[in-house]
């Protein structure tokens, strides 16, 4: 390790301490070991994933970083998380991983031997000042760390200082295409705890979705009632995980158009629906994906109705071809086929045939679930997009119609509706466990659901 400390973090508008104050905050501070659990959530089932990367790579040193703090602005940064790759061979999550990095040392020809080199608590008499001084690090500016000792004890990993890890060669996560895509790929199939840690992100995000439906009447009164919405969602995101799992989608009328509409600066009309598209990520990490279209009068219009259970048959259609063995791409074709006879029945199209729908569809309909909203994205194509479904495997079926308000191969009142239903599911041995069955899906469902909650609020 070097002796030469790392540089303080300071602000331009900072006073310079003195030698006097130096000294004086050096001194008389009372025991304060690190609170809390004794070890992480996932330490016991963090070893078996280092065991599996580990057999990827025989003999080669893995570097996997948990990434640097990014500035939003002058001396703020954005708030910390750590890279998902990390998270998951570590089991830590929480912001204090800037900097940190995994580095799996080979020990011998079929092992490895992972060091954790992070940043530990600053002592308070070493003259530098860190705890006090540093607004990025330091312990009274942005919470205690932990030492190496209680570091080790959390993760079962033994750990080293972050200054001593040097330059080191080997695959990097950060930029080895290789490294990545493997990590990606022994996420596919997720272990029972990660299965638990989803759908604990579901159960809260279902609530989230029940206090944005009790919220409605202040929505619709406020001039951006699509922040309202948003704004209800996070506060259940902070209070029950870590946050929103992404930038929530509260669109409005034509903004459901929009698919990543996250400006949410609209207005609500009761005559229109609402599309929220929102997550809870727990604590963990693990982010739920669900997707709902409610009318915001609490009761679909004629039209409204039409498409909405248009895309509902698509997403059972989806639903139905999950199984493992089935093509990764089969539940997104099935959903498509129903679209398109959907488009052709009324009008739209002239036909069913060809791609033509995907003017109404835009994209495809659905995407791995974990670690990250869509997960496993640096697996290769023939492990994921043109593989197979595997038991264990979770993932989103969320078919959509977005039905631009400008679009003159619509009629008039189609224009300006967009629709899209999304669901988490785990595949089972004999086909998928739906795990937001806990929010409706049908319209009687959604009537029902908004009815009783808008009268209980």
């Amino acid at each position: 390790m070097t002796d030469t400390p790392s540089p303080l973090h300071t602000g331009s508008h900072d006073l310079p301490v003195s030698a006097e104050l130096s000294r004086f905050m050096a001194g008389d501070w009372a025991a304060s070991p690190l609170p809390g659990p004794a070890h992480v959530p996932a330490r016991a089932v963090t070893p078996a994933r280092r065991a599996r990367l580990s057999a990827r790579f025989p003999g080669e040193r893995l570097i996997v970083p948990a990434g640097e703090l990014t500035v939003r602005s002058n001396d703020c940064d954005h708030r910390f998380r750590p890279h998902s790759a990390y998270a998951w061979l570590t089991g830590l999550t929480g912001e204090d991983q800037a900097g940190h990095v995994l580095v799996m040392e080979p020990a011998g020809p079929h092992a490895h031997e992972a060091v954790l080199y992070l940043r530990p608590r600053s002592p308070r008499a070493d003259g530098h000042g860190e705890f006090y001084r540093d607004r990025r690090y330091g312990e009274f500016w942005v919470g205690r760390r932990p030492d190496l000792a209680e570091a080790e004890r959390l993760t079962g990993i033994r750990c080293a200082h972050l200054d001593g890890l040097g330059a080191p060669t080997g695959r990097d996560a950060a930029r080895d295409t290789v490294l990545a895509s493997a990590l990606s790929e022994l996420r596919l199939v997720k272990d029972a705890w990660e299965v638990e840690q989803l759908q604990l992100a579901v159960d809260h995000t279902a609530a989230g979705f029940e206090d944005v439906v009790r919220s409605l009447p202040r929505a619709l009164a406020h001039p951006r009632g699509e922040r309202w919405i948003e704004g209800v969602f996070g506060l259940r995101a902070r209070a029950e995980g870590n946050g929103t799992g992404y930038e929530t989608i509260a669109a409005s009328g034509a903004h459901a158009c929009v698919l990543h509409w996250i400006r949410n600066d609209g207005r609500l009309d009761g005559n229109d629906l609402l599309l929220l598209d929102a997550g809870v990520e727990t604590d963990s990490l693990y982010t739920a994906d669900i997707t709902r279209t409610l009318p915001l009068s609490g009761r679909f219009s004629p039209v409204q109705r039409q498409v909405y259970e248009l895309v509902l048959a698509a997403q059972e259609a989806g639903i139905a071809a999950l199984r493992p063995g089935a093509s990764f791409r089969d539940f997104h074709r099935a959903g498509m086929r129903v679209i398109a006879e959907g488009l052709a029945e009324w009008g739209v199209l002239k036909h069913a045939e060809g791609d033509l729908h995907r003017r109404y569809t835009l994209c495809s309909s659905g995407h791995m679930l974990g670690l990250d909203v869509h997960d496993c994205a640096k697996a290769r194509s023939e492990t994921y997009l043109d593989g197979v479904l595997e038991e264990g495997q979770v993932l989103t079926v969320e078919p959509g119609l977005y039905l631009q308000p400008d679009d003159e191969t619509l009629p008039p009142e189609l224009r300006g509706i967009g629709v899209r239903i999304e669901d988490d599911l785990v595949v089972t041995a004999t086909g998928a466990r739906l795990m937001s069955g806990a929010l409706p899906r049908t319209v009687a469902g959604i009537e029902e659901w908004m009815g009783r909650l808008l009268e209980t609020r």
